[in-house]
């Protein structure tokens, strides 16, 4: 039904009309909808981005304001631990105004026990937190901390604690204050659940060590983070930016993220894609309304225009036919458009040639057949069935049989068995394409061993209107076969010799294109065993000293012994290779080339062991002074378009001779190797982190900035402290002193830049170790 519905010019000219309009406008409002998708998109960016930053900065700013009011707290406490004991609960409740910003206040004396605690409904008898570790962090800081989130013995609750220590008039540790914030309680992190994106977007907190705190979807906190978001894992290793996560998803989301620069934790911002994009699909559907209307309309229109156009046409069909079944003498009506006009008029000189070709074909015939009398080759032309209607001498000496016997006898019962098959298809394919077969046969003959080998090539006889029959060419080719055999055989021995060789072998002609290549030669270039055919020089990818060598080079040049290149295939594999090249039948019409390939790439491998070797450490992998000192050199040359300056941190380690001394060198190399971990998982990839020497190292920080710097520094001096290695019963470990100081183009040098961040590693040891010291530039003045 569809078939006949087609068949019509008119349903097809409307089908078209409809089909290309349609087309035009889905193309037009793709496109409107790709710019229109784009646009929402950067915005999208950057209000998640926006968003992500606002409320990390808030939340930096209720933490900060929070530890500064306990600290400020703290100080006006009794100065002595008796006082601390006896009047807890009257001091707590002194400080109730602290309830405004906590859920929850405690006393805790100096071995961890709690003495009182505001609202009197969390306290409990007998707790003790030394073992907690927001109290021993506490203790070995001797300093305000916010803590990791931790489980509360209060109904299981989730919390941050933010304590500050107590110290007598002599300054000696007697306790803490502490604030709890409940994760899931009536405070500032349910107005950070509650805050949305759009209108179905959420927030979530989320710690580096991939600890759920607020989650604006689920509601869920203290949950580890599912792993499946590239983003998110980045986030935890300190990336800030936006992020477009499972694009053409249902699941599809924008995220936002910014880290918080007071704890280790991350604010990540997400808006469903469903949603960003939704004014473009909208106007998509919008768009699809009014292409069905105007379709609608335009199909029938057309249908009737088409109609009266093509009446003509009709009318031309009915004549045609009528003269060809003999009804109608005259030539066929010219009327109607240019088109029509121009077919009718060709059909009347088309039926006029074609009365001209049949008078004149008996003359040729004759011509035909006198001239293939006496050609060398055998002809033979047959009639659209196949069967024989003339042989001329030629072809009867080569199948040994007479022309009665030949005559009106089907040509393919000439074929052998074997190639019949081959024939057949290859004669139905010149009826039927009109195009050439050619192809090499047996023919039967009485002649000893039954067949010769025949190249064969038949073309069809073919009028204007239809073929007649086929016109096929024979020539005998047995005696050049056996010449072609013996040359093919000696061909074969020496590919023998040349495929057992591991070095590529090839030879290509002046065009570039390959004429023989052994096995070893089509690995090198990715390509099938029979590479033969291929354009080498666009196959690979040659290269010498960076520089590529391109085709006219090798052909103008001269030959190559010895030279090493770097060879790139079409698959994208990279061999380091010993290339030689040599000239034949330089400057004559067969000139060739041969390439002798030799895989070079252990040599280059050893090399480039030897170059790691020399720039980094041997114990810890990580860079070595000469390496850092080039580093350090691109970082000054840099410095001047860095709008955020780089920052050099010296890490300076204290005690590490008692360890190798008690411990032995065995248990200080692990300690060093186990502090370069530490080091190297606290910065971002960027950052460049080397072992200058003994127990010297130093981190170079790319647009940082000090504040940041501090920040990991202090997170450095901290992990240091807290690695501990046990052996033989005993535990060993190290504090850190660091020195950080900005990079500066106005720095003369690295040894001006490391200089003064070593003066910040003497400060630090002046006072007392395990701390971080800040060195500014000259013209800032000096700042610890």
């Amino acid at each position: 039904m569809v078939r006949k519905w087609f068949g019509s010019l008119v349903n097809r000219a409307v089908a078209l009309v409809v089909v290309f309009v349609a087309t035009s406008a889905v193309v037009i409002a793709a496109i409107g909808w790709l710019l229109s998708r784009a646009e929402l998109e950067d915005m999208a960016y950057g209000q998640v981005e926006t968003i992500a930053g606002m409320v990390a900065r808030e939340l930096d700013l209720k933490l900060s304001e929070r530890l500064d009011v306990l600290t400020l707290v703290a100080e006006g406490f009794p100065s002595t631990e008796i006082v601390l004991e006896n009047r807890a609960r009257v001091l707590l409740r002194n400080q109730d105004a602290l309830l405004q910003l906590f859920d929850a206040t405690f006393i805790l004396d100096a071995d961890g026990r709690l003495l009182a605690a505001s609202p009197a409904s969390y306290y409990v008898p007998g707790f003790n937190a030394s073992q907690r570790p927001y109290f021993t962090d506490l203790v070995s800081r001797m300093s305000p901390i916010i803590s990791a989130p931790y489980i509360t013995v209060i109904d299981e609750q989730p919390g941050v604690m933010v304590a500050a220590p107590l110290f007598d008039a002599n300054q000696r540790f007697i306790g803490m204050i502490g604030g709890l914030i409940l994760l899931q309680g009536d405070n500032f992190m349910s107005e950070f659940a509650s805050v949305r994106v759009g209108q179905t977007g959420y927030l979530r907190l989320i710690t580096q060590n991939g600890i759920v705190l607020a989650d604006g979807l689920s509601g869920e906190v203290m949950v580890p983070v599912s792993k499946s978001s590239p983003s998110l894992l980045q986030a935890m290793s300190g990336f800030e930016g936006t992020s477009h996560d499972h694009p053409g998803r249902k699941t599809g989301t924008i995220t936002g993220y910014a880290q918080m620069a007071l704890v280790p934790w991350f604010v990540a911002a997400v808006w469903p894609e469903r949603e960003a994009f939704a004014p473009a699909l909208r106007m998509t559907g919008g768009f699809s309304w009014a292409l069905l209307a105007v379709v609608s309309i335009l199909a029938p229109l057309a249908f009737w225009i088409f109609y009266r156009l093509l009446a003509p046409l009709r009318n031309l069909g009915v004549q045609i036919y009528q003269r060809h079944t003999g009804e109608r003498e005259e030539p066929v009506s010219e009327v109607g458009g240019s088109e029509i006009r121009n077919v009718a008029k060709v059909f009347n000189q088309v039926r006029q040639e074609r009365d001209e070709i049949f008078r004149s074909l008996a003359e040729r015939e004759a011509f035909f057949r006198s001239l293939t009398s006496n050609a060398p080759i055998g002809i033979v032309h047959t009639d659209i069935l196949g069967r024989i209607e003339f042989v001329n001498p030629a072809f009867l000496d080569i199948v040994g049989r007479p022309e009665d016997w030949l005559r009106h006898r089907y040509l393919i019962e000439t074929v052998a068995s074997e190639d019949r098959e081959k024939a057949m298809k290859g004669w139905r394919n010149v009826l039927v394409r009109r195009s050439f077969f050619r192809s090499r046969l047996r023919l039967l003959t009485h002649r000893l061993p039954g067949h010769v080998w025949v190249d064969v090539i038949t073309s069809v006889i073919d009028l204007p209107d239809q073929a007649i029959g086929t016109i096929t060419a024979v020539r005998d080719v047995t005696q050049e076969m056996r010449f072609e055999r013996a040359i093919r055989e000696k061909q074969q021995r020496a590919d023998s010799i040349l495929d057992v060789l591991q070095e590529g072998v090839l030879m290509v002609d002046t065009e570039g294109a390959i004429r023989y290549a052994n096995g070893a030669a089509c690995s090198f270039l990715a390509l099938d065993d029979d590479c033969v055919g291929h354009n080498f020089f666009e196959s690979v990818t040659i290269r010498h000293d960076n520089e590529e060598l391109l085709y006219e080079t090798f052909l103008a040049g001269d030959e190559i012994d010895n030279r090493y290149v770097t060879l790139e295939n079409l698959a994208g594999r990279i061999y380091d290779i010993d290339l030689t090249m040599l000239h034949l039948r330089r400057g004559e019409r067969q000139e060739r080339l041969v390439f002798v390939l030799r895989d070079d790439s252990e040599r280059r491998r050893e090399e480039e062991r030897l170059s790691w070797e020399a720039t980094h450490d041997a114990l810890t992998q990580l860079l070595n002074r000469r390496a850092f000192t080039a580093s350090l050199l691109k970082a000054l040359a840099d410095a001047p378009g860095q709008p955020v300056p780089a920052v050099l941190m010296m890490i300076d380690l204290d005690h590490f001779k008692p360890v190798n001394d008690e411990g032995g060198h065995l248990v200080g190399d692990d300690l060093l190797k186990r502090l370069a971990e530490v080091f190297k998982q606290a910065v971002r990839q960027s950052d460049t982190v080397a072992r200058l020497g003994g127990d010297e190292f130093a981190i170079l920080l790319p647009a940082c900035g000090m504040a940041r710097a501090e920040a990991l520094a202090e997170s450095i001096r901290a992990k240091v402290q807290a690695l501990k290695i046990e052996h033989d019963g005993r535990q060993f470990g190290v504090t850190v002193c660091i020195g950080l100081t900005p990079v500066s183009a106005h720095d003369n040098g690295p040894k001006e830049v490391m200089a003064r961040a070593d003066e910040g590693c003497y400060i630090a040891k002046s006072r007392g170790r395990n701390c971080v010291v800040s060195i500014a530039l000259p013209d800032e003045g000096d700042r610890p």
